[in-house]
């Protein structure tokens, strides 16, 4: 009976906490949602008004950009967005319409190397597709500057104070502006060479690009959400995903659970008054923090391997040979996944945990202390919370990093290994290990993309879950 209750308590517990995440979340996309929805209302609005109140200068540049500022006599003004509206559509017609136009299509042009024809690359259209979309995304928010600016204009000649000098927009993006200046190419080249990367990636997951077609260099189809349906639904990838999503998820979890606790009880330990020789004892960490991770991976790979010193010890020892890495080694090539990977993120993670151990009020232990409160309570109550409220951050991108780990078992492991019941993966390997191997060394790219989203998707949920439940978010005034 009294197991009965324990069970039942236990599942109660879980229970409220996934309600309680997930009133957490839908509170959080309701303000969202609403933040946004009041957004939009307010711009409606504040277009409504200008469209209402233009002059018939202002007007001039809805049709053509700049044609309102050379009308209020600011010439290089309008001259600098006549030309760029110029150079847009000279752009459009002679490249950008076909390239977007190719966006949907992908090609339509087989190649046939007998005869001479090389045909398109249905990737190369994707791209230069996404590129042009992102090029009229930036010509839409020129233009509605250049409304925004005709607009401006006209209020100050209604209020007597005439045009602004160009002379004068010159020094403000020198001073008062002067974030745009210096943030304007950093962001031009993120969006070249961070985001376009991402949004090509995820535009693959819905195409069928891979196998046969990226080998015989074929034009490529959009399936729509055909890629997720063999992953997730009843298709033929299904069994592999679900096995390595759930081992993916419990690794996260144990891992960095593993590494947060043992590096606080670590900084914990040195920050006792009978501990003797602290600036050592900081320091030792380091050597195994500052080895190069993979070639700590090789050395523990090498160590435990059927011929390695472990095994060695063991055997000398009368007992057989421990099977910690092969093709069968299962829960012994994760538990040492495990401990390897602890070996590798302590240190840091206990140098952090020191330094805010180092900033905490000790009075607060003293008033604990006074109240009868033992270690164990005074740690619950006062050293945990405020722990976990400075690091929640942390946590977060430990989470992240190590669900997203692909070093950990591709060198312990490597990455030719598969075990039966999985399609070209073994039972340690994580999404981003399985990634690899079907999009770089079997050339299934729009699984491997599907797979990326799918990652983002889930770290991202996690993620934001952790953060509202967290006093990081729930309660930040209690520790400032």
């Amino acid at each position: 009976m009294e197991k009965a209750n324990i069970f039942m308590t236990i599942w109660q517990a879980i229970c409220s906490f996934f309600v309680a995440c997930g009133k957490a979340i839908g509170n959080f996309f309701v303000r969202k949602a609403c933040q946004i929805g009041q957004y939009f209302k307010d711009n409606y609005l504040k277009l409504k008004t200008v469209m209402k109140h233009s002059s018939k200068k202002t007007m001039l540049s809805f049709i053509i950009m700049g044609a309102g500022q050379i009308a209020y006599k600011k010439y290089i003004k309008g001259i600098i967005y006549f030309l760029i509206q110029v150079l847009f559509i000279a752009y459009f017609v002679l490249k950008g319409g076909n390239d977007f136009i190719r966006l949907f299509t992908l090609g339509d042009v087989l190649p046939n190397p007998s005869i001479g024809i090389e045909g398109d690359n249905s990737i190369v259209c994707l791209i230069l597709g996404v590129l042009t979309l992102f090029i009229i995304l930036f010509y839409i928010a020129i233009y509605v500057s250049n409304c925004r600016d005709a607009y401006n204009t006209q209020l100050r000649i209604e209020e007597g104070l005439g045009p602004r000098p160009f002379k004068e927009e010159l020094k403000d993006l020198l001073n008062r502006k002067f974030y745009i200046t210096v943030l304007f190419l950093p962001v031009i080249g993120v969006m070249i060479f961070n985001v376009l990367p991402i949004v090509v990636m995820i535009f693959i997951a819905f195409t069928d690009y891979g196998g046969d077609i990226a080998n015989n260099n074929l034009l490529v189809s959009w399936i729509g959400l055909g890629n997720f349906g063999r992953l997730v639904a009843l298709g033929d990838l299904s069994g592999t995903f679900f096995k390595i999503l759930g081992w993916n998820i419990l690794w996260a979890v144990m891992s960095t659970a593993l590494n947060y606790f043992v590096s606080l009880a670590l900084a914990l330990l040195i920050n006792k008054k009978i501990v003797k020789g602290k600036t050592f004892w900081r320091a030792f960490p380091i050597i195994a923090y500052a080895v190069p991770g993979f070639i700590t991976l090789l050395g523990f790979k090498f160590m435990f391997s059927f011929g390695g010193p472990i095994n060695q010890m063991i055997t000398d020892a009368g007992n057989p040979a421990v099977d910690f890495l092969s093709i069968d080694a299962g829960w012994n090539a994760r538990i040492l996944g495990l401990f390897v990977n602890a070996w590798i993120a302590i240190p840091s993670g206990m140098l952090l945990a020191t330094g805010i151990l180092s900033n905490m009020r000790t009075d607060l232990y003293e008033v604990a202390s006074i109240h009868g409160a033992k270690p164990f309570k005074q740690f619950a109550s006062i050293t945990l919370p405020y722990v976990v409220f400075s690091t929640t951050p942390v946590i977060i991108n430990q989470f992240i990093g190590n669900f997203n780990n692909f070093g950990i078992f591709y060198f312990l492991r490597g990455s030719s290994l598969q075990v039966d019941g999985y399609f070209l993966a073994s039972d340690t390997d994580l999404l981003i290990n399985w990634l690899y191997n079907l999009s770089i060394d079997n050339n299934y790219y729009s699984i491997g993309a599907a797979i990326s989203l799918i990652i983002f998707i889930i770290t991202s949920v996690i993620s934001l879950i952790v953060y509202v439940l967290s006093p990081a978010y729930r309660q930040e005034d209690t520790y400032k």
